[in-house]
């Protein structure tokens, strides 16, 4: 989403006296290395390799790892400025570098493994100490360095685009290189470790808040695009509540950002939260504020992938809500289900090439389509239907919305509690929201009628209901045993699919 362009006089002094001392900062932080940088140069894999050489130290021995003088903080800021002028291709070739030449002493473990076999009839002491040792020798030589960049201005920063980029390489299979998976192994250990939710800081968005992270708020809203200046005013006025989480090393960037309506009910569409606001000035009825809606969730850092945050965001809101709100008693999501859309247009085809296209609807409904649409039976009808819903043409007509709201309700049923991915729920949404022990609650039929909610979903939205006193149970027996708690509405939506579908 391209940055809101609104006058607001404040806020324009405030961002261009940050941009500023941004600039200035930067300046100050390369002046030191800038020289040495410069000198290398940024093409051939030779001035990466002298640069690798002098930046990345040797592991300190297992005898002085304690007592070893930390490398000056000038080779941290030099790695950080070369690797900043690299374009895409360099990186690749840069990273592969660093993981494969600068990784663990192999030879040197396997000393060690050998030794430590040979120790076993050893007292417990040697034993001891020898896995110790062997343990050591498994740290891969770059970890010194990245432990260091962590600690100078804007390291961790740095870190986590780091990790964005070496995700973005082994995801888009440009390299199958083992040492580079190791190197977004050992990025995202470190990335847990300092980024665990007792180092986190829990702030609440309001209007008053620094104009820079509200203008961060609306630019990383990937749920719901908000449209102007207004409408972020109105996410974090009466009756809305806005929550991220913070972290010391990375000040003014929000990492996950929560945003919840606060409602009488649980809400059944998101129209009724992000186009239908109560006045800006609205004083909150508190006895009208019964449940508490998680209508977006959005992680800011790609470099965080598989570091929870998310899960712990939601728990903590939860705790700061009931203390607000003592007598809430409702907290649901209001989601979304992308992918429905992509993976109906897929299982409707598969059926089409089984000859089961019969199977999917009833007769009253495949004669209802034909009707409507003027196709013939059979192969044709499915064809059509499939190309209604790829267009969205279908919400032109009345009776067509009737006609296949019992079957893309019950088809999406399925796909949320019976699709799997290693026996878990295949969608990414249902899997976060599970995991964290809610229950599939309820689907709701024309809840997101924007463009991109008909696209993604056919309109379909769900609640993953937060029952507090069942979480614990609910995901413990969704991660050990891969069992979807849901409700009675979506159980019976499961059944009708089987028994349309012959399964």
């Amino acid at each position: 989403m391209s940055p809101i362009r609104f006058a607001i006089p404040l806020c324009a002094w405030r961002h261009l006296s940050v941009l500023r001392s941004v600039q200035s900062l930067r300046g100050r932080q390369c002046g030191g290395a800038r020289p040495r940088c410069s000198s290398t140069g940024l093409n051939g894999e030779r001035s990466m390799e002298e640069l690798l050489r002098r930046t990345v130290t040797p592991l300190p021995t297992y005898e002085t790892r304690d007592k070893s003088p930390p490398p000056p903080d000038s080779n941290s800021l030099e790695f950080m400025y070369f690797y900043r002028k690299l374009n895409k291709e360099q990186k690749l070739v840069f990273l592969e570098k660093l993981s494969k030449e600068f990784g663990v002493d192999h030879r040197g473990v396997s000393e060690l493994a050998v030794k430590l076999l040979d120790t076993q009839l050893r007292d417990s002491a040697t034993v001891l100490q020898v896995e110790d040792r062997l343990r050591y020798s498994l740290t891969p030589r770059y970890r010194h360095l990245l432990g260091h960049i962590s600690r100078v201005e804007g390291g961790v920063k740095f870190l986590v685009d780091l990790r964005a980029d070496v995700i973005g390489i082994t995801t888009s299979k440009v390299t199958d290189s083992p040492h580079m998976r190791d190197l977004n192994s050992t990025l995202k250990s470190l990335l847990s470790e300092w980024f665990s939710v007792g180092l986190l800081r829990l702030e609440r968005i309001t209007w008053q808040s620094p104009c820079e992270l509200l203008q961060k708020i609306s630019q990383y809203e990937a749920v719901h695009p908000v449209r102007n200046w207004t409408d972020i005013k109105r996410r974090v006025g009466p009756y809305r509540r806005c929550y991220a989480f913070t972290h010391a090393s990375m000040p003014g960037e929000p990492l996950v950002v929560l945003h919840v309506a606060l409602t009488q009910d649980i809400s059944d569409n998101i129209q009724s939260i992000v186009r239908e606001f109560a006045t800006l000035d609205a004083i909150e009825e508190v006895q009208k504020i019964n449940s508490a809606i998680f209508y977006s969730i959005s992680s800011t850092q790609a470099g965080l992938q598989g570091v929870e945050l998310g899960n712990y965001l939601i728990k903590r809101v939860v705790r700061e809500l009931q203390s607000e709100f003592p007598h809430m008693a409702q907290f649901s999501s209001l989601s979304p289900i992308p992918g429905f859309a992509a993976w109906l247009q897929g299982f409707l085809g598969q059926y089409r090439k089984e000859g089961r296209a019969a199977e999917l609807l009833s007769e009253q409904e495949w004669r209802e389509v034909e009707e409507v649409t003027g196709a013939a039976h059979g192969a044709a009808a499915l064809e059509t239907l499939r190309a209604l819903l790829g267009s969205g043409e279908w919400l032109r007509s009345e009776r067509m919305v009737r006609t296949l709201e019992p079957v893309l309700m019950r088809l999406c049923a399925w796909y949320l509690y019976g699709e799997k991915r290693r026996g878990y729920a295949l969608n990414p949404v249902a899997n976060f929201h599970l995991q964290n022990g809610a229950v599939l609650w309820r689907l709701n039929w024309l809840a997101d009628t924007s463009p991109r909610g008909i696209a993604n979903s056919c309109g379909i939205m769900v609640n993953y209901r937060y029952f507090l006193q069942e979480t614990s149970t609910n995901s413990a027996t969704y991660l050990q045993n891969k069992v979807i708690t849901a409700s009675e509405q979506v159980l019976s939506l499961v059944s009708q699919f089987h028994k349309n579908s012959k399964l």
